[in-house]
């Protein structure tokens, strides 16, 4: 049995106010107030860690949990509020310092797939949604590319938390409609693509013109076209606005891909209409 202690740190666990921690060290990080707020605005306490403190010359030093000490501060309103501490007192400055250099160095992260499945598993609404949606294509979330999985999760995330339900769904089912399914279609940069077109022209893009006239090209060869302009997603946009538009009496005005504030980045690049350049 002391063989096997040799694998258990040797600490214990305290509750410490946060007024008593100190975390201004030289090798700890900048603080990020943007992360503290935001995560102050999505707090649950369920995810909270116990903060690892290095306990020298009887002052508490936190290396590894500074954000953590900040959100309960700000959330709390006081640094009164104790948080639970794993306290080492073997430490010195410089061991403290391998510890945070080193403390991600093997931990494997979760993938978006990982992720995604597990909020299935939790009975998350936004998940559940985007499954059930997903599904009613006669597809499936997947981890990697294959036939009729999506694998593009964070992509279909963003686009459910930023343009809602609705877009999404047009955004699957003109993908869907166009290419059938073909899983070089189901990649981020194309569901991308067409978001910007969705977003930026809405109920002037037809879908059934949509669908004949880009679906005579291959995902292939519209992600050609769109390297060639070298603008990740937008390119792929434009790359399909230009088949779009190609014979059309009354084309999609250009500028109206670049005037939606998402996207105000992109305003000051210039941009040749196709045939110009």
């Amino acid at each position: 049995m002391d063989d096997l202690q040799s694998f258990v740190p040797d600490v214990h666990f305290e509750q410490i106010p946060i007024k008593n921690l100190v975390s201004n060290q030289e090798y700890q990080r900048n603080l990020s107030i943007a992360h503290v707020q935001r995560a102050t605005e999505n707090f649950d306490l369920y995810q909270v860690n116990p903060v690892k403190v290095s306990r020298r010359g009887g002052i508490n030093y936190v290396f590894n949990g500074q954000h953590t000490i900040e959100i309960i501060a700000l959330i709390s309103g006081s640094r009164e509020t104790p948080v639970w501490c794993m306290i080492y007192d073997d430490l010195d400055y410089a061991q403290e310092a391998d510890i945070f250099a080193n403390q991600m160095k093997y931990v494997k992260p979760l993938l978006p797939f990982e992720i995604f499945m597990a909020n299935i598993e939790a009975g998350n609404d936004k998940q559940l949604i985007i499954k059930d949606l997903v599904e009613s294509y006669n597809l499936t979330i997947t981890s990697g590319k294959a036939p009729g999985g999506i694998c593009a999760i964070s992509t279909l995330e963003n686009i459910y938390d930023k343009y809602g339900f609705h877009t999404l769904d047009r955004v699957l089912r003109l993908c869907i409609g166009t290419w059938e399914g073909d899983p070089n279609s189901l990649n981020a940069n194309m569901l991308n693509g067409i978001t910007y077109l969705v977003a930026a022209y809405g109920d002037s893009i037809k879908d059934d013109v949509f669908k004949e006239k880009v679906g005579r090209f291959s995902p292939k060869e519209i992600s050609k076209t769109a390297k060639d302009r070298k603008l990740g997603s937008i390119g792929y946009a434009e790359a399909m606005l230009i088949i779009y538009n190609k014979k059309m009496h009354a084309p999609l005005k250009w500028e109206n891909l670049y005037s939606k504030k998402s996207r105000r980045e992109l305003v000051n690049i210039k941009f040749d209409e196709p045939g110009e350049s």
